[in-house]
């Protein structure tokens, strides 16, 4: 694959924004003593980052169109940086919650630049692994940077965790520096134009399909310590073993994926995924007190869920191949406000009823997915038949 190396390093940067955002949760409750403030407090860190790569990220992304790809993602970059030395010196926890949401928008905008790069830097027949590596990165984050940046807060403190992690941050951006060509639309885009997209049907229902599909998955996966000790003997240490298999799981997915996208397709990828990840969401009932078995299932499920990524995103680059940036911005908050939809819904349920019950309403999610899926690659194969008749 051409630029192979680049790629690779793109991904680094991915991973080493997605530490930052994810590695709250293992720290949670050192920040809250440092802050003086509530666990739950502590958790809004997490979720102020979350909606600013939500939604502010797809906004500066549609105002910046024009802007050289290049230069964009270096400055993203930069001030994804500086956040991190900002964390190091801000002495409350009101400049904290601002310093996440700069990150939050930083970091996400360069995640999503780092992926439209990561396709115009290969051949077209290999962009869905190009975005494969890149989401690589992102679940890397999970698996690795998590647990390591935990480990670590513990040794030299959780504000010294951020200026290491900011430091290592400096390596990618020379690289990208030195290495990434110019990037620019070769004819000016309006914010009309960019508008445009929303209005293509075959646009929203993959967006529709990303907040589902990413809902059922997070409707137990949010959950999954507390389930496991419900329908398993597993010790908190197993459980954190069967954790780590998991991610590397997600990890292995998002590689898969995208391969799987470039030789079968994107349409092909994603409707096994989600097969795949539905059966598994029934497999669950099944697997009570067969530890073994809920092992291999739990295994398959993350594979199947991370492989639709790369697809996914390939998809919608396909739909709009002249400014992929937008696409996959307003996907990725969509995958941001699927996350939040079935941690929400995994909450109602567990607050209402029993926890074993959620891979039942997260298998309600992913059959939305699904028929949405099979819809929409129907109807454009029939228009792709009757534009040949």
């Amino acid at each position: 694959m051409k630029n192979n190396t680049i790629i690779y390093i793109l991904a680094l940067s991915v991973f080493l924004i997605g530490t930052i955002e994810y590695i709250i949760t293992g720290i949670i409750e050192m920040i809250a003593v440092d802050l003086g403030v509530s666990t739950s407090k502590a958790g809004l860190l997490v979720t102020v980052f979350a909606l600013a790569a939500a939604i502010v990220a797809p906004i500066l992304i549609a105002l910046t169109i024009n802007v050289d790809r290049k230069k964009l993602l270096l400055m993203t970059l930069g001030i994804f940086i500086g956040s991190n030395g900002l964390m190091f010196i801000s002495p409350s926890y009101e400049t904290v919650l601002l310093v996440r949401i700069v990150q939050g928008a930083s970091g996400g905008i360069a995640t999503v630049v780092a992926m439209a790069v990561a396709t115009r830097l290969v051949e077209k027949e290999r962009r869905g692994r190009a975005i494969g590596i890149i989401l690589m990165g992102l679940s890397s984050s999970l698996v690795l940077g998590v647990p390591i940046g935990t480990f670590f807060s513990e040794l030299v403190g959780w504000r010294v965790l951020f200026i290491l992690i900011g430091l290592l941050s400096i390596f990618p951006l020379l690289v990208i520096h030195q290495k990434v060509p110019v990037i620019k639309e070769e004819e000016a885009v309006t914010l009309g134009m960019q508008l445009s997209i929303l209005k293509d049907s075959r646009i929203l229902t993959a967006l529709a399909i990303t907040l589902f599909y990413i809902g059922g998955y997070s409707t137990l996966y949010t959950y999954i310590t507390p389930y496991l000790q419900a329908t398993s003997s597993l010790s908190i240490a197993e459980i954190s073993g069967v954790l780590f298999l998991s991610g590397v799981c997600s990890f292995v997915g998002s590689r898969m994926g995208g391969q799987l996208a470039d030789t079968k397709g994107s349409t092909f990828t994603i409707c096994l995924g989600l097969l795949l990840q539905g059966t598994t969401l029934i497999l669950f009932a099944l697997s009570y007190d067969n530890v073994l078995f809920l092992i291999v299932v739990l295994m398959i499920f993350m594979l199947a869920t991370w492989s639709i990524s790369p697809a996914q995103q390939l998809y919608l680059v396909t739909l709009v191949p002249r400014n992929p940036d937008i696409a996959l911005s307003v996907n990725t908050s969509f995958i941001q406000f699927g996350f939040a939809l079935g941690s929400g819904l995994g909450g109602f349920v567990i607050s209402r009823a029993s926890i074993l019950y959620i891979n039942w309403f997260g298998l309600g999610a992913v059959c939305i997915a699904l028929l949405l899926a099979i819809s929409l690659f129907t109807k454009m194969n029939n228009t792709m038949v009757t534009k040949e008749k």
